[in-house]
């Protein structure tokens, strides 16, 4: 049995963007499409951001308005509710990176709070979304995960950290919002790992509230997967799973050749695309334990989950699949695989420009080195450009 393909669709895939925001689009795709020019422009938008040069305007009418809702949950109101006038939920993510301390920790929590709060009263906000660093410090995760004692400070620290994830869980489940938490760096992941573990034996006990990341470019993700499903059951408590494949691959490599340890990274995309598809599989088999939301911007793998789940006979609106993927990115699979009818969601970045320039400069730097992705995007707008003037 094969999927329809479906994915060529532009109509549908670019049916909310009117001309000047498609023409924007195939601008910014031939920019990103050029690696000199990423580099490049990435230097010059930190330069002229850090000397204050009044560019805001101009990052916000091009880059951020594409791949960015807005400045704060109201700003990104209309993106919502348009998108969900076509099938489509959002879940709302403050993309502002890097903090170090406790007072921007606890400001991490409040904004979460304050978006699972925003998010109940929306039908289309049925997720919301944490990174585990927005409530600590990565060292503290590291030491932790390492087993090394803390000291007694360090030890009402990480307190303090697990009870940003509780609260967050907590209030996750009296509102019915589902909580994805962020797969970060290898080194800091197992400390994470544990804490939502708890959170999903505490508050997972009737369906997945609580979902982990799984990164599948880690060649260990299944083993760890299957072994926490065997506790999941024996403890009699429901996994949430999102799986992607990962997005801190140089760095994570570099790392382990640096400190002289065998890499967490798999060997190559053949290898890591293969551990996504086994991941996704076995969910799929075990949809009755595991809830499963797929991450993905790879049209093989969105169609390897069409295809089990009508093998299976899993209704395409069955709310324990979630195909997910980024706003501004693979219009041609989240408005099509909406069309069809499947559950789909698109994560919303939002954030003050400044602030959330270190995720656009990410997504800009991953789209230049994920083979074919870019060059993707680029023929599909093109061949709607080619459409439209028909």
């Amino acid at each position: 049995m094969s999927a329809e393909k479906i994915f060529n669709n532009t109509k549908v895939a670019f049916q909310l963007k009117n001309d000047s925001e498609l023409e924007r689009a195939y601008f910014l795709f031939k920019m990103i499409s050029h690696q000199p020019l990423v580099r490049i422009g990435t230097a010059a938008t930190n330069f002229a951001l850090k000397t204050n040069l009044p560019v805001e305007g101009l990052i916000r009418a091009t880059v951020f308005d594409h791949f960015c809702g807005g400045i704060n949950e109201e700003d990104c109101l209309p993106v919502i509710d348009k998108m969900y006038s076509k099938g489509i939920s959002s879940v709302l993510d403050y993309s502002v990176e890097g903090k170090e301390n406790e007072v921007q920790f606890d400001m991490a929590l409040n904004k979460t709070l304050e978006i699972i709060n925003f998010s109940s009263q929306k039908d289309a906000l049925p997720i919301a979304v944490f990174k585990p660093t927005g409530f600590g410090r990565i060292s503290l995760y590291k030491k932790k995960g390492k087993g090394l004692k803390l000291t007694e400070a360090e030890e009402q620290e990480w307190n303090r950290v697990i009870e940003r994830f509780d609260e967050t869980c907590k209030l996750a489940k009296e509102k019915d919002v589902l909580i994805f938490i962020d797969a970060e760096e290898s080194w800091m992941q197992d400390a994470a790992d544990a804490i939502t573990e708890e959170m999903m034996r505490k508050y997972n006990t009737e369906k997945p509230i609580v979902y982990n990341t799984l990164q599948a470019y880690r060649w260990d993700r299944l083993d760890y997967l299957k072994l926490l499903n065997e506790r999941a059951k024996n403890q009699g408590f429901k996994l949430g799973m999102k799986i992607v494949r990962g997005a801190y691959m140089e760095k994570e490599r570099e790392r382990a050749k640096k400190n002289r340890y065998y890499s967490p990274i798999c060997i190559d995309k053949e290898a890591t695309d293969k551990n996504f598809n086994d991941t996704l599989t076995f969910i799929l088999d075990n949809l009755n334990d595991i809830s499963l939301c797929i991450g993905t911007h790879n049209e093989a793998s969105s169609y390897l989950a069409m295809v089990i789940m009508q093998e299976k006979n899993i209704a395409k609106t069955d709310k324990r699949v979630w195909f997910g993927q980024l706003y501004g990115m693979s219009d041609h699979i989240s408005f099509n695989l909406a069309t069809a009818g499947y559950n789909v969601v698109k994560y919303v970045p939002f954030g003050p420009v400044k602030d959330v320039m270190p995720y656009l400069i990410r997504r800009a730097e991953e789209n230049t080195s994920v083979a074919g992705q870019t060059s993707r995007e680029l023929n599909l707008l093109k061949e709607e450009r080619k459409r439209r003037k028909m």
